[in-house]
């Protein structure tokens, strides 16, 4: 079975080795999006803008896969610091609805680009 690349200039474009997501078979494996402006390729300012960016940008890859957000099964959040936990549940309600797909949230110590956030995760396809 071949691997399908999902592609979308609404979303940054990779900045290293990787596709921005892969189909393979029912799984569309989305990879990791920091919060980079599309157009820019410049860090947005801030923690908050960060967390929408970020949300933004799995939103394109997803919708270039024909997928919806709420398709998302697992999603991972890694974070420079965790006393933005609560601020990406808040946001996360923005853009995710009941029931949320299952999630990760781990406390890195950096991130590409001096990231504060990034999210990667995955859709299987019914």
């Amino acid at each position: 079975m071949t691997k399908q690349v999902i592609r979308t200039n609404k979303a940054p474009q990779a900045i290293g080795t990787y596709s921005q997501a892969i189909k393979k078979g029912n799984m569309i494996f989305l990879s990791g999006q920091i919060g980079l402006d599309p157009v820019s390729m410049d860090l947005v300012d801030g923690i908050e803008a960060q967390i929408h960016q970020v949300f933004k940008n799995m939103h394109a890859v997803v919708k270039a896969s024909g997928c919806a957000l709420e398709d998302m099964t697992k999603l991972n959040i890694y974070l420079t610091d965790l006393a933005h936990f609560s601020l990406v549940n808040e946001i996360m309600k923005e853009y995710y609805k009941e029931p949320f797909p299952a999630r990760a949230a781990v406390g890195v110590a950096s991130l590409p680009k001096g990231a504060l956030i990034e999210a990667d995760g995955f859709i299987v396809i019914d």
